[in-house]
C-alpha cells in the first residue's frame, strides 16, 4: 500500500470513529420509542411506528436507516424495515431484553461526562461532580427516574450472565452467602438455585430492597447484615464503582465479618493484557468520567486484597465479560 493510500485510509478511519457517538444516540431514540417491539410482527415503514408514537416519520426513517447500517434493522427496497436477529434484544418483551441496558448506558449521567474526557485529563478523574453538582450516587438518591433507569439497566445487563457465572464458579452446597449491593437479587437467586442447603442474604440500600424482594432470600438494610458471619461475600459489579481506598474499606469490612474459612468473591471484569478489544476497556473509560472507580487487572485486585488483609487465591473465567476473583483471609496480615 502506498503512503498516500495509507494516509487516506487513516483519515477515513478516524473520521468514522469521530462520528461513532451518533450510533448510540440513534439506538437510544429507537429504544425509547420501542420501535423493535412494533416490528415484531413483520416489516413496517417508519411512518407506521411514527404514527403510533406521535413522532415525525421522516426523522424516524433517518434514524432507522442509520441503525440499518449497524445491522439492528434491515431496510428493503420498498422502504419497509424489518427487525434483524442482531436487533432482537432491543425488544422489551423478550426474555433477554437489552432495552433497559441501552437506556441506562446512553443516559445523560453516563453519556455527558464521557464527552468531557479532556476535562478528566486536567482534573485527574471523574467530572460528574463538577457537571452535576454532586456525586454520581448522590444524584441517584435524589432522582427516582434515574435510579430506576440504573437498576433496571443493571438487571438487564446481568440477567443473561448470572446463571453462567454461578455455574462456572461452583458455589458451596451449604452455608450462608451474602450478596453485597446485590440490587434486584438476580445473581443471588442464580447462586441459590439448586442448592437447598445454601442460604442467601441480599444486602443493599433500603429503597432498593423495598421494591425488589426476591423470594426465598433474606433481606438486610440500614447498615447491618442479618448474618454477619457469612461464609461467602459476593461483590458483583461493585468494586469497579469505587476508588482503591473505598474498595479496601469494603473488603476490610468483609474480612472482619466473615466466618472462619470464609471467602470474598469479587465478580468484575479483569482487564487482559495486550491490544485486543475488550468491553472492560471501554467501560473503564466510561467509569472514569462519571465515577471514582475503574476496571482492574488481576495484579491490581491482588493489591486491593493485600491492603484489606486478604490474599488473592484464584481468578475464574466464566464465559462472560466478568470473572470471579476470589480472596481468602491472609492470616499473617491480621485484617
Amino acid at each position: 500500500m502506498s503512503t498516500e493510500n495509507a494516509e487516506r485510509d487513516s483519515l477515513f478511519f478516524l473520521i468514522d470513529e469521530a462520528l461513532g457517538y451518533v450510533h448510540p444516540a440513534a439506538l437510544r431514540a429507537a429504544a425509547s420509542l420501542k420501535v423493535a417491539d412494533r416490528l415484531a410482527d413483520g416489516p413496517l415503514t417508519a411512518a407506521e411506528p411514527a404514527e403510533r408514537t406521535g413522532t415525525d416519520a421522516t426523522v424516524l426513517h433517518r434514524i432507522m436507516r442509520l441503525l440499518a447500517t449497524r445491522g439492528v434493522f434491515e431496510e428493503a427496497e420498498d422502504g419497509r424495515f424489518r427487525l434483524t436477529s442482531v436487533g432482537h434484544a432491543l425488544r422489551s418483551d423478550v426474555p433477554l431484553s437489552g432495552r433497559a441496558a441501552v437506556l441506562m448506558l446512553t443516559d445523560r449521567t453516563l453519556r455527558q461526562p464521557s464527552g468531557r474526557l479532556e476535562r478528566c485529563l486536567s482534573m485527574g478523574g471523574s467530572v460528574f461532580d463538577d457537571m452535576f453538582g454532586m456525586s454520581f450516587f448522590e444524584y441517584f438518591a435524589q432522582d427516582e427516574q434515574t435510579t430506576a433507569t440504573f437498576h433496571d439497566g443493571m438487571a438487564a445487563m446481568s440477567d443473561w450472565e448470572n446463571a453462567p457465572i454461578a455455574a462456572a464458579y461452583g458455589f458451596p452446597e451449604s452455608g450462608v452467602v451474602a450478596d453485597i449491593g446485590g440490587g434486584q437479587g438476580g445473581f443471588l437467586l442464580a447462586v441459590l438455585d439448586g442448592r437447598p442447603g445454601l442460604h442467601g442474604v441480599l444486602y443493599d440500600e433500603a429503597h432498593v430492597l423495598a421494591k425488589h424482594r426476591p423470594p426465598g432470600a433474606e433481606l438486610s438494610g440500614g447498615g447491618r447484615l442479618l448474618h454477619p458471619r457469612a461464609d461467602v461475600y459476593l461483590l458483583k459489579r461493585i468494586l469497579h464503582d469505587w476508588n482503591d481506598e473505598q474498595c479496601v474499606t469494603i473488603l476490610r469490612n468483609c474480612r472482619r465479618a466473615m466466618a472462619p474459612g470464609g471467602r470474598v468473591r469479587v465478580v468484575d471484569a479483569v482487564i487482559p493484557k495486550g491490544n485486543e478489544p475488550h468491553q472492560a476497556k471501554t467501560v473503564d473509560v466510561m467509569l472514569m468520567a462519571s465515577l471514582p472507580g475503574r476496571e482492574r487487572t488481576s495484579a491490581e485486585f491482588a493489591e486491593l486484597f493485600a491492603a484489606a488483609g486478604l490474599r488473592l487465591s484464584r481468578v475464574v473465567a466464566t464465559g462472560t465479560m466478568l470473572s470471579v476473583v476470589e480472596a481468602v483471609a491472609d492470616e499473617g496480615a491480621g485484617g
